[in-house]
C-alpha cells in the first residue's frame, strides 16, 4: 500500500475511451504538481501514467441498459472499495471520467464526506436522463464538458455549478504527421486500391455483433469496386484471436493493425464504424463514414422510449444534421450497409460534401489542450479544500 499524501486524487474512469483522457489528464496535472498522487478505476493507459487500479476498467464496460446485470458483482465490489477510500483516505478531489450509473453515485458520496467533485466528460444526460441535471448539480462541484453544445446545455437546465467547455481531449491525440503513403506502404496498399476501414468497437461484445456484418458489407462492395481492401484497427482491449476467428473465413484482402485508429483511418477512403468516440475520430481524420449501432432489443425498446436527440452518432449531434447515415439494428447487415458505402464510394460530388461537412465538425472540437485546461480546474477545487 502507497503511502498517500494530501494531494491524493481519486479517479474513476470506467470505460476504456475514458481511460485514455484519464491517462492524459493526469499527465497534465502531474506537470503542474508533482507531487499528486493518484488511485482509482481506469485501463492500462492509466496504470502506465501512474495510476493505483484498484479495478480494470475493462472488467466494467457494458454496452446497453440490460447488459449492466452481466457484471453487477464486479462494478459492486468496486463501488465498496472505492467507498472505503472515499472513508479512509480522504481523497483532496474526486474526478469522474463519464460512466454515469456509477459515478453519480459515487459522488453523492463523496459530498457526504466534504470531497470536492470534479465531472470530466459529462454524462450524455442532453440526450436521455435531463433530470439528473439536477442530481449532478447538487453533488458535482465543477464540471468539464468536451463537447461544444454541453455547456449550453446545462445553462438552459439552469443548474447551479460551474460548467467549462474544454475542448474535446482526442483534438490532442491526433498524430501531426502522419504520412500516408509511407503507411500505404507499410500496410501493402497500392495506389488503385479502395481501403474500407471496419471499426467495430473496443469491446468484445461489439467485435461479435458487428463485426461479421462489417466483412459482409465489404465481401458485397468487393463485387462491385476493385482492388479492394480492408484494414481494421485492433484496440489494446480486444484480443487479436477474437478477430482472427471472426475474419477467419474470409475471403477478403484484411489488413490488421495495432498501431492505432489514426494510422488506420489515414489510409482509408471510407469507415464502417461503430457508434461511439470512434466516430469524432473518423471525423476529426476525414473519412466518410456509416455509423453501426446494435445493442439488446430489450436495451433498444427502452432507448428509444426515452432518447431525446435526433441522432445516435457523436458527428452527426456535433454537425448537427446527418453527415454519416446511421444503421441502427436490424438495419445492421450487410446489404444495407454496402448499400449506403456505394452511395458515397461510388459519387465523388458526394464524397467530396461529406468531407467538407466532416472538417466542419472537427473544427467545432475545439483546439487542442483539453487535458491542460481540465488539469488547471482540477488543481484550483484542489486549492479550495
Amino acid at each position: 500500500m502507497r503511502n498517500y499524501t494530501s494531494k491524493h486524487v481519486l479517479i474513476v474512469a470506467g470505460e476504456a475511451s475514458g481511460d485514455l483522457h484519464g491517462a492524459n489528464l493526469v499527465k497534465a496535472m502531474q506537470e503542474l504538481d508533482r507531487d499528486i498522487t493518484f488511485q482509482g478505476i481506469g485501463g492500462d493507459k492509466m496504470v502506465i501514467a501512474g495510476v493505483d487500479i484498484v479495478e480494470h476498467s475493462s472488467q466494467m464496460a457494458v454496452v446497453g441498459l440490460t447488459e449492466v446485470f452481466s457484471k453487477s458483482n464486479i462494478i459492486l465490489k468496486a463501488y465498496f472499495r472505492l467507498r472505503s477510500i472515499i472513508k479512509k483516505q480522504n481523497p483532496a478531489l474526486l474526478i469522474l471520467i463519464d460512466y454515469p450509473g456509477f459515478n453519480i453515485i459515487l459522488a453523492g458520496l463523496a459530498k457526504k464526506f466534504g470531497i470536492p467533485v470534479l465531472y470530466y466528460i459529462s454524462p450524455q444526460i442532453w440526450a436521455w436522463r435531463s433530470g439528473r441535471a439536477e442530481k449532478i448539480s447538487r453533488r458535482v462541484d465543477s464540471m468539464a464538458v468536451i463537447l461544444p453544445f454541453e455547456k449550453d446545455f446545462y445553462h438552459k437546465m439552469g443548474v447551479d455549478m460551474p460548467v467549462e467547455y474544454v475542448g474535446h481531449p482526442l483534438m490532442d491525440q491526433v498524430p501531426e504527421h502522419l504520412n500516408r503513403e509511407y503507411l500505404a506502404k507499410e500496410f501493402g496498399i497500392k495506389s488503385g486500391d479502395t481501403v474500407i476501414g471496419l471499426l467495430p468497437g473496443s469491446r468484445n461484445q461489439e467485435i461479435k455483433k458487428l463485426l461479421p456484418d462489417m466483412l459482409g458489407a465489404a465481401q458485397i462492395i468487393s463485387s462491385r469496386v476493385e482492388n479492394l481492401k480492408c484494414i481494421i484497427p485492433v484496440a489494446p482491449t480486444i484480443s487479436p484471436d477474437l478477430i482472427n476467428r471472426v475474419t477467419g473465413n474470409s475471403t477478403l484482402n484484411i489488413i490488421t493493425t495495432g498501431r492505432g485508429i489514426y494510422h488506420a483511418l489515414k489510409v482509408c477512403d471510407l469507415a464502417f464504424v461503430a457508434s461511439g468516440t470512434a466516430t469524432l475520430e473518423t471525423a476529426i481524420m476525414g473519412v466518410p463514414m456509416i455509423i453501426t449501432y446494435r445493442i439488446s432489443p430489450l436495451s433498444f425498446n427502452i432507448a428509444r422510449r426515452v432518447v431525446k436527440v435526433p441522432y445516435v452518432g457523436l458527428v452527426n449531434l456535433v454537425a448537427g444534421e446527418e453527415v454519416a447515415p446511421e444503421l441502427l439494428q436490424e438495419e445492421v447487415n450487410p446489404e444495407k450497409i454496402a448499400e449506403k458505402a456505394l452511395e458515397i464510394l461510388c459519387d465523388n460530388t458526394k464524397k467530396g460534401e461529406v468531407k467538407e461537412k466532416l472538417a466542419y465538425v472537427a473544427d467545432r472540437l475545439g483546439a487542442p489542450g483539453a487535458s491542460a485546461r481540465t488539469a488547471g480546474i482540477a488543481l484550483e477545487l484542489m486549492k479550495e479544500n
